[in-house]
């Protein structure tokens, strides 16, 4: 295995020696790569005092998104460089003028994230000229100037080559998703803003909460106090005020936060504080459905979260229900019997249940796809269909008129550390897809870490990059997303380097998930 191993990193390391000057020459190293780029030879300073403007904006920023956005975007530029070079006196960029053409800032679900950003290398003063429809579309053209401007170590200014530059960008999928796990592994506050801050490098826009689990309920539910009794310890909880901080957190940067609690199955912990939940002392998993307290608690639980996960989608689970416990129960068997339903019949109706306890608090819901592959028919039509188990999945959601997500573990499950990057990028969510109303249906994909293996110690290296060439997929043109992976190793390496100089620790490229470097060498290289 060992042997293989060192194989498969080396037959990787030369990988990239062979692509590193594929797209270098076009100084083209954005990542994801936007829908469409052209650029000249010019290099440019940028002040060390550049500014922002609103000029011909219809923004008021009165919430500070944008203000905040650009000093950020700043200081990445800056890398933690001392900034102290002299400006020359000709060809420095003195600021960005943002103009937003709507007055809205409610970040929801197919909000129009498009943007166009022009560098030029004439006029006076030069001026970063960024034309958005949305601050949010605002928000990721800041995100890609940031990708265009490097410290130099010989002016010890930032500087910016190959001007000027026309990018005029959009998504390809409205929902481009990463799921954290924090039933398996608690995650700390920072741990979590700090993976949001690199979707937002990435143009990824919805982290998945999968919040609880069989193994803890970590977060406050002010209807239903004693659920947190469920958390590993005292100190591994979240407060509402803490979702509440985070959601804000993440919108500012253009990021939706989606809650997931996986009912009737892993919710194994939900029992500690309220015992009555669980079908027996002796058997307590899943819920138990013959109790009308279990979907009260559903019901404050979605409650809560509708005053603090403003995003259109609640995910309620509903996969892996071994319902064995249901039948093993004497009062759940006399209420199936009284009910005349089986097992299946039940697991239908607390899916069907809790889809409409999710409704009516405004939520459209999504399922894990074994509610699709068993009651299709049955499934609100507002449902989306959250495949993982393979790729045969969505084609047939699509083809009975329900939205997908894509998730097939195979390709986009980041806990399995031997799914390479590779597999990642060329993961195609409308594989087998033809039909262009069909294809509407698939929202997007989402990339899944799982917290059985991983916490605060080593996430990152396991999320990135991997995820980052997931986040190219979802969000690139489907003509300029290349059909052989080799053609974009040195760009996507250039894009690991550029997280590793921001502060997050991401795996080589080369090798497997959560990989250490192959040898003593550049960044690019590994």
């Amino acid at each position: 295995m060992a042997q293989a191993l060192s194989l498969g990193l080396l037959l990787a390391f030369l990988a990239i020696q062979s692509c590193i000057a594929i797209e270098l020459t076009d100084h083209i190293d954005l990542w994801p790569m936007p829908t469409s780029v052209s650029h000249g030879t010019q290099r440019l300073y940028v002040s060390k005092d550049i500014t922002m403007s609103m000029e011909g904006s219809t923004y008021p920023d009165g919430k500070g998104i944008l203000k905040d956005a650009f000093q950020r975007v700043v200081d990445l530029m800056k890398l933690n460089h001392v900034v102290d070079g002299a400006n020359p006196s000709s060809f420095v960029l003195t600021g960005v003028n943002v103009v937003v053409h709507s007055p809205e800032d409610e970040l929801k679900f197919g909000v129009d994230e498009s943007y166009n950003l022009s560098v030029p290398t004439a006029g006076y003063p030069l001026r970063v000229q960024i034309e958005a429809q949305t601050v949010f579309g605002a928000l990721h053209a800041l995100q890609t100037f940031s990708q265009l401007c490097y410290f130099d170590f010989t002016s010890k200014l930032i500087e910016l080559i190959s001007a000027p530059w026309r990018i005029s960008d959009t998504p390809r999928f409205p929902y481009r998703g990463l799921l954290i796990d924090t039933s398996r592994h608690y995650l700390p506050v920072t741990v979590i803003k700090k993976v949001i801050d690199t979707m937002a490098y990435s143009k990824l826009n919805v982290l998945h909460w999968h919040i609880v689990d069989a193994q803890s309920f970590p977060i406050e539910i002010p209807s239903y106090p004693k659920l947190w009794n469920g958390s590993y310890s005292f100190s591994e909880r979240y407060t509402t005020s803490d979702a509440v901080d985070i959601v804000r957190y993440a919108e500012n940067r253009g990021v939706n936060v989606m809650a997931e609690i996986d009912v009737p199955g892993h919710a194994l912990s939900w029992g500690v504080g309220y015992p009555s939940l669980w079908p027996s002392d002796s058997c307590k998993e899943p819920l138990d459905v013959s109790n009308n307290f279990t979907f009260g608690v559903i019901d404050g639980i979605l409650s809560d979260f509708s005053k603090v996960f403003k995003f259109k989608f609640v995910h309620l689970g509903g996969d892996e229900v071994n319902t064995s416990c249901w039948t093993a129960t004497p009062h759940i068997k006399k209420w199936l019997d009284d009910n005349q339903m089986n097992v299946s019949d039940a697991y239908r109706y607390f899916v069907l249940r809790s889809q409409k306890l999710a409704i009516s608090h405004g939520y459209d819901v999504i399922n894990w796809e074994e509610t699709f592959n068993n009651f299709g028919d049955k499934l609100d039509r507002r449902t989306v269909v959250h495949n993982w188990l393979g790729e045969d999945v969505a084609p047939k959601v699509v083809a009975a008129g329900l939205r997908c997500i894509v998730s097939n573990q195979d390709k986009w499950y980041l806990d399995h550390l031997d799914a390479t990057w590779e597999g990642f990028y060329t993961n195609e969510p409308l594989k087998g897809i033809d039909d262009p109303e069909q294809q509407s249906l698939v929202i997007g994909g989402e990339v899944c870490m799982w917290g059985e293996q991983i916490d605060a110690s080593d996430i990152e290296q396991t999320i990135w990059p991997r995820a980052a060439a997931a986040a190219e997929r979802l969000w690139t043109p489907i003509e300029k997303i290349a059909e052989d992976p080799r053609l974009v190793t040195s760009r996507l390496a250039r894009f690991r380097c550029l997280l590793n100089q921001r502060g997050v620790a991401a795996a080589p490229v080369a090798g497997y998930g959560r990989t250490a470097p192959y040898e003593p060498g550049p960044c690019v290289r590994q």
